[in-house]
């Protein structure tokens, strides 16, 4: 059984995290551009928060998710855009301090959420353990779009192993994201983590591989660096085209990063 509590603890570790790169920006610090087209350090912050307080409904009233999806669809397609959009427009106290409050209102919530239950996503429904490891990996993929902005280069932690596990679970759901059919084989990943162990996913016989570092292979899963750029070797056709097209956050397919952007 996954380690709920351990999840939001590593949660909690990774949102002060980000947190401490904006705590202390001034007004044109939250106004920087990042490399999500349109969308400002505010506008990642906001992100953060909007999608927090999303969860929130899921985890905590989940008999109105239905209503809370049909408000979204009537907004149009980009209403994800249209939630960062909104909450950038305030000050940035503001804004970082209802992003506090979202995030410790919904490891409440989760922390809550009896053994087996599902919740409501925009993808398949997931466990709330799930639905951690999914904050884990948005709260870290949107921290390097800030810290890419500001400049700064992040030491990769053990924590990377929830995005690792979140991205490999997710490989069937990126090939359906591009109408494919996922290949039948299970893959075989092994990282190499922060400390310098292996962390290795799927059978040990598996006949298409692939290996690297977790930082590179978070990065590529959670669509921040090209395949180009990383350390990843991919042994088989299947391997690489997953590289290609891999995803782990829930939406339409995203556009990625150039290949040498950020070389």
């Amino acid at each position: 059984m996954a380690d709920l509590a351990g999840i939001l603890r590593d949660l909690a570790a990774e949102s002060q995290a980000v947190d401490d790169l904006v705590a202390g920006l001034p007004a044109d610090g939250w106004a920087r551009p990042t490399p999500a087209p349109g969308w400002s350090v505010a506008h990642q912050v906001a992100h953060l928060a909007w999608t927090d307080g999303k969860s929130l409904i899921s985890a905590s009233r989940p008999q109105d998710w239905q209503s809370e999806v049909e408000n979204l669809l009537s907004i149009g397609e980009n209403y994800v855009d249209a939630g960062a959009e909104e909450g950038a427009e305030a000050p940035p106290d503001e804004l970082l301090a209802q992003w506090r409050e979202g995030r410790a209102a919904l490891a409440e919530a989760l922390a809550a959420v009896p053994e087996g239950q599902k919740l409501p996503w925009y993808g398949p429904p997931m466990s709330a353990a799930s639905m951690a490891s999914a904050r884990m990996m948005e709260t870290w993929a949107h921290g390097q779009d800030i810290a890419d902005a500001l400049g700064v280069t992040r030491a990769p932690t053990e924590r990377l192993w929830h995005i690792a596990r979140f991205g490999t679970r997710t490989r069937d759901f990126a090939y359906k994201l591009h109408s494919l059919a996922p290949p039948t084989e299970e893959f075989r990943v092994e990282l190499t983590a922060p400390d310098g162990s292996t962390w290795a996913f799927g059978p040990e016989d598996a006949e298409q591989r692939l290996t690297g570092s977790a930082l590179d292979f978070c990065l590529v899963a959670t669509q921040r660096r090209h395949p180009a750029d990383t350390d990843l070797v991919a042994t088989g056709a299947d391997v690489e085209e997953w590289l290609g097209i891999a995803q782990a956050f829930a939406g339409p397919p995203g556009a990625g990063r150039e290949p040498g952007q950020f070389a």
